[in-house]
Formats: C-alpha cells, structure tokens, sequence
C-alpha cells in the first residue's frame, strides 16, 4: 500500500531526493530499453514509511509487534514495541525439531481390522469417559429403538469412543470391529454372525461364544470405523433397514462413524457427535490414573494449563494424561510434561506431510503450506494461493504434467477440520481502509512456524515449488500478499539461512525492480524479529557492496532494525552516506548525484527517529551534527522527514509526532530531548538547503493547530526556543505573518496567537 506522500527533505540543493526522472537511472545501473525501461520506469520504490506500515499491517500472529505506532513509532503514544521488540518466537518453537513418539494403547486410529474389542479397554475406556452435554442418554435410547445408529463427527474428536461407549452402555458384548472397507451395499451381509466369528466370516480368536446374542439373553456388538462413501455409493436408507433386519434377528446392535463430509442419502439421519472439552477429558483421566488430590494438583501445573490452552486433539490429550499419571509416578521429568505439547504438534504436522495422497491429498498439503504462510489471513486469498502452489507441486512431481487445479467440490469446513483450523469474521487493512473479511487461523498459532519448518527441512523435494511460488508472491500487486512472502522466508532463513539467502532472499536483494528488494528488505527484519543469527552482519556486509542494489537493501533494512542497535545503526548509515558523497560529488548536482541513495538514507534516519529509540538517535545526529557535509545532511534530510510525520498519518489533523514528543518532554524527564529538537529545527531552518522544506514543514503544523488546540499549545511552546538571532526571528515572524490558508484563504486566526509567543528583537 502506497499512498500520496509529500516529498521528502535530502541533499540536493534542498530540492525533493527523488527518484530519477523519466529516461534516467541510477548512476551506477545499466539503462534499459523498450518496454524493460517504461517497467522499471513504473515499478518506483515505495516510501519507508508506508512500506513499514504494511509490513506492520500484514505481518503474521506470530510476528506481529503492536499497532503502527508501534512498530518503531516511538513518537506516538500506545504501544511502544520497536521490530525487534514485542513477542518473539523462541528456540523452543524455531530450533531443532524435538523427536519424540507417543501412543495410546488400546485407541489405535487404524481400526481397519476385524476382530473383538477387549473387555478390558471397553472398562478402561469407560472409566474415563465424558460427554460434552446430556445428549449422550438421547444417543442411547436411538440405539436401542433402531439397533443401528451413524454417528457424524470430525477425526480425533472422540467419535470411535463414543460408538464404543455407546455399545458398552447398552449392554452390547463382546464388540467386534468390522473392517472399514466394508461398503454400504454389502453392509447388511456383516451381521450374519451366528458362530465364532467377527460378523465378515472372520475368526475373531475369541474362543467358544458364550453369553452373546439372542442365544443367552445378552447382545453383540458391532462398530464400523470410518465408513467409505462416495458419490455413486451413499449411504442409503434401504441399507440401514437391511442392517437392522439383521441385527434384530441377532439381538445385536452397530454403530457406524462417518465423516462431516460422508455422502449420506437425505432419508438418512446421522446423529453429530460434540466432543467434550479438553479439560474434562483429561480430568477424567487423571482421576482414573490417580487419586482425585493428584489429579488436581495435575490440573493446576502451568504446563497442564498451557497445554489446553493450545486446542490439542482429544487422541493427544488422552495420551498427556498418560505422560501426567507417569509423572506423577516419579517415571518422567518435568520437561517432558512441558515439552508434550509441542512434540504432539511436530508429530501431527509431520503425520499430513508423511502420509499418502489417500489419506492426505497433494492439494490439502498445498492448502497446509498456503495456511502456514497466511495463517489468520483471508480465507479466500489462501485458498486462491494454495492452489497455486498445488500446481507447482504437480510440476514437481512430474515435469510433463499439465497441472490441474478442480474448480469446485473443495468444502471449507473439510479443509479447515483437516488443518486444526477455524474461520472468524475479522477487518483486514487494505488501501482504502479497514474491510471484514472471512479469516482462517489455526487453533494453535505455533502451527505455522512447525509446518513450514518441517516442509523446508524435512521434504527438501519441495524447495523447487515453494521457492518458485515464493518468487511469485513477491510480484504480487497486493501488500498483504508480499509481506506474507517476506515472514515466510523469514522462517526459513530461521529454519535454514545459508538455503533461504541462496534461493530466495539474495535473488531478490539484487533484483532490479524495487518489489522483489522490499520483499528482501521484510524477509531479513522479520528473520531478525524472530531471532535469526547474523542479520546484522549481513547488513553490514551489504552496506558498503559494490552492488547499488545491495546497499539499497541494507538501508532499509537498518531503518526496521535499528531501534534495537541505533549507534550501530547510525554508525553504518553515516559510513554509507559519506561513501556516497565520495563516489557522486556534489549534491547539488542532480545530473550526477545519486538522489534516490541520498532519500532512501535521509528516510532510514527518519524511521529510527521515530522509533522507541528515538531519543538515543537524537543524541547521537546532535553529536555528529558539525561533522562533514555529508554527515549534516543525513541528520538534517532525517529529521526534517520525521517532522512530516502525524500520529494516524492523518496530515490535516493528526498531531505530528515530533511535536507530540516534544511537548511531553516535561513530564517524563526528557528534556535533552526537546533541547535537541529545538536545535535540530534551527539548524534546519538555518540551512538553505533545508529551509524551504523546514518552513512548508511548519506551515503545516500551524494548519494543524488551527483545528486542534493541543497542538497549539505544543507549538506554542516550541517557537519561542526557535529564536536565538533577528534573522531566526524575522524567518518565523515572516512565515506566521504571510502564510496562506487552506485553499488559498487568509492566514488563519492561530497563526496571530502564535506570533505573539515569539520574543521581541
């Protein structure tokens, strides 16, 4: 997003440093022709301001830093966390990944298999379990009048317990598994059972039949896990009375599980299974583990309670209740117990990737990849993306392959349940202001960061797609999407650096469209955000290449991750500017000066101004500030632009942030800081190659304060340290006098009132 922003201040005989005009390009960049040149000619580079404020707008949950205002803007009020502050994603998510198996006995996912459930995981089950309401007895009463009920319900949501509970309070055994390749036509022919087998003609192993079935007064059970439908073979009604018939003959009784997204007949009621909460599951457990004081002691350990709080499967909270019965048994430590959660999340992203297009299909994994990367994104563009990337991997998989991407028949709420996902209405920043969009987020924000890791380390047979989508994204015309390019990257380079600079960030920082360098720039400053080592180093490398385009990288780059080093910072802007004039000369020379170099520095200056170390920067421009030409001109071109600057960019009314800080000065012991401002404005005002841009500057914030008496007050406050000499006074006296209004109309009234605060000379 780049909006209309007014020129800034820089070298040049206190002209705009523009870009180059048309027909012209960098001093040191080879000129292009034809339709390369009128691309590049359009392809201009977006103001550092306003590229920090998308990258602050679109950056991911996991990245995220605080308002606008926050991001470095250590002038404003609210949030005061640089790109290097707020939340930063720890070693324990980003470093090497933690190899650990788990598995609970007797709640085998894979029920495939015929056979008999044993008794003693019927009473163990039954033990622990709970129901999320009072519709389970309701679910008990349909059995028992229908002696075949469907039950619907999402994976690892507890819905093979339930059937299995269901047929024990019944009374139903023994309860004998059919295969899940059973189909619907040939259900009915399952419960034949009479003799020593499992209902399919197979051997269940369970000895001589005693006590079941109509024979001895006492009901068999069935369960079929995961029914197989599809288009062409749904679950019909006429099945479900066939099945009945059967079972009624046998006294028996089955529960079928099927998917949310099971091709049913409409004549076919399915009853939905709700899960119960976490937190119950697991007590429930614990007390049939422990004691009931243990059991609560359990539930009351930090690391218990962050692990709710992270939305895990029901099959994973059943298996932490184990790891917590052991713990409580002296058997483990209590690193295991913290680092559960997160194995369980590594073994489930790894689990999508492991598994084959049968279970998981190369299109769901695309989607995966597409969430990861635009995670709490809207869910359209991530769909529109994912797909994408689905047909990259194709290509991967088979370089003759025309890629296929199905139109329809993609169901969202299949798609989100596979990703642990969900969806919520939620504004999105965009040009033209805040709009609701339908948003879809993992339930567990870590999700991103261990799936993207995973696929790059993990599944190297993937890099060509994902980097080829990557590069894509970068030349996306919406911000959101490139700034979602950029945090990816950041991952990777976390993940992997020397890989991530190779194929994806150094092609970028050297491309010649000022696109793919922006892209570059956010890549490295949410990498360094997210502790990646040797960031700073690179920059440094960078700032003083032979490469134009490199340099061009660096500087921004410094102007995002300075706040956290702002002498180093300096240090390097400073050597980069005097390297500049070195090479170009005069400033005043436009034909020969390198102009947009000269803006890109002055606006880094501007950024670390307005950050939260904001005052270290001050001090350190006052410190140089009688040093060379070259050096004065940084200071002056990056406060002179940090003045232009109002809180909510609003430029007609919000109060502009240097003044706001000077006007607090007083109350928080900043006082060196508002001396330093009042210098700087002198010297700025004093400097013909500044003083046009420092009075239009201050015409505006006269504007300014005819509709707001706050900033009346502040500026009230600050012109009279303005005038040391007749001619400083004369300058100001002159401006307040003889400025026009809005529109052309009279000086406004404030501007009177002003002209009083200044001293007599």
């Amino acid at each position: 997003m780049s909006g209309q922003e007014p020129p800034a201040a820089g070298p040049g005989g206190g002209g705009p440093a523009g870009p180059s005009g048309p027909g012209e390009t960098a001093p040191d960049e080879t000129p292009k022709d034809g339709a390369a040149e009128e691309s590049e000619e359009r392809d201009q580079p977006q103001d550092a301001w306003a590229a920090r404020r998308d990258l602050v707008d679109h950056s991911p949950r996991t990245m995220r830093v605080g308002s606008r205002s926050g991001f470095g803007g250590g002038y404003t009020e609210g949030d005061q966390h640089g790109v290097s502050g707020g939340r930063v994603t720890g070693d324990v998510v980003m470093g090497s990944k933690t190899v650990h198996h788990w598995s609970i006995p007797g709640l085998s996912t894979a029920a495939s298999a015929s056979g008999e459930i044993p008794r003693a995981t019927l009473e163990r089950l039954a033990a622990s379990f709970v129901t999320a309401d009072g519709t389970f007895d309701d679910l008990v009463d349909r059995l028992r009048r229908d002696r075949v009920l469907v039950l619907s319900g999402a994976r690892f949501t507890g819905r093979r317990t339930a059937a299995l509970m269901l047929l024990h309070r019944v009374g139903a055994t023994p309860v004998l598994a059919l295969d899940r390749d059973t189909t619907p036509g040939s259900l009915a022919d399952r419960f034949t059972a009479r003799g020593d087998d499992g209902g399919d003609g197979t051997d269940t192993g369970a000895g001589t039949r005693t006590g079941t079935g109509p024979d001895t007064g006492r009901a068999r059970g069935y369960v079929l896990c995961d029914l197989s439908t599809r288009r062409g073979n749904a679950l019909r009604e006429t099945h479900l009375l066939g099945a009945a018939d059967r079972l009624t003959e046998q006294d028996a009784y089955a529960v079928i599980t099927v998917g949310p997204t099971a091709v049913l007949e409409d004549d076919v009621s399915a009853a939905d299974w709700r899960p119960p909460a976490s937190e119950d599951v697991l007590a429930a457990h614990l007390r049939a583990r422990t004691t009931g004081e243990t059991a609560e002691h359990l539930l009351g350990l930090p690391d218990v309670k962050e692990f709710l709080d992270h939305g895990h499967q029901l099959r994973e909270v059943a298996a932490f209740a184990q790891l917590l019965g052991r713990y409580a048994a002296g058997e483990v430590t209590e690193q295991a117990v913290a680092e559960f959660s997160l194995v369980s999340l590594e073994n489930q992203v790894q689990e999508w990737f492991e598994e084959d297009e049968t279970v998981v299909h190369l299109r769901d994994k695309a989607f995966l990849i597409a969430l990861a990367a635009f995670d709490d994104g809207p869910y359209a563009l991530t769909a529109e993306l994912s797909d994408l990337l689905y047909g990259f991997l194709q290509q991967t998989e088979n370089r003759s392959r025309v890629p296929e991407i199905p139109v329809f028949g993609t169901h969202i709420g299949k798609r989100l349940q596979l990703a642990r996902a969900g969806r919520h209405e939620a504004e999105e920043h965009t040009e033209w202001g805040p709009v609701t969009q339908t948003k879809a987020a993992f339930h567990d924000e870590r999700a991103s960061l261990v799936l993207l890791r995973e696929v790059w380390t993990g599944h190297p047979s993937a890099r060509p797609a994902l980097v080829a989508w990557l590069r894509r994204l970068a030349d996306d015309g919406r911000p959101l999407v490139r700034t979602r390019a950029a945090s990816t990257v950041a991952v990777l380079a976390r993940t992997d650096l020397p890989s991530a600079m190779a194929l994806v960030i150094e092609p970028w920082a050297t491309s010649d469209r000022f696109r793919h360098r922006l892209v570059a720039v956010n890549s490295l400053t949410l990498a360094h955000h997210i502790c990646t080592p040797n960031i700073p180093r690179i920059l440094d490398d960078w700032s003083t290449a032979e490469d134009r385009r490199l340099r061009w990288v660096a500087v921004r780059a410094y102007a995002l991750i300075g706040p956290e080093r702002p002498a180093q910072a300096l240090a390097a802007l400073r050597d980069a500017t005097r390297a500049l004039y070195r090479r170009f000369g005069d400033p005043a020379d436009p034909d020969h000066f390198d102009v947009e170099m000269a803006r890109e520095l002055a606006e880094a200056v501007e950024l670390l101004l307005l950050s939260p170390a904001g005052d270290e920067v001050l001090a350190g421009l006052l410190a140089r500030l009688d040093d060379e030409r070259a050096v004065r001109d940084l200071s002056l071109g990056g406060f002179v632009n940090a003045c232009r600057r109002t809180e909510g960019d609003d430029r007609r009314s919000g109060t502009p942030l240097v003044l706001s800080r000077y006007a607090r000065a007083p109350d928080d012991d900043g006082r060196a800081a508002a001396q330093g401002i009042s210098r700087l404005w002198r010297e700025a005002l004093g400097d013909p190659q500044y003083t046009g841009h420092a009075l239009a500057v201050l015409r505006d914030w006269v504007l300014i304060a005819s509709r707001s008496t706050a900033t009346e007050w502040a500026l009230a406050a600050l012109l009279p340290t303005l005038v040391t000499t007749p001619t400083e006074h004369q300058r100001l006296s002159h401006l307040l006098r003889t400025m026009p209004g809005e529109d052309g109309n009279p000086p406004p009234e404030v501007a009177g009132r002003l002209l009083s605060t200044l001293p007599p000379r």
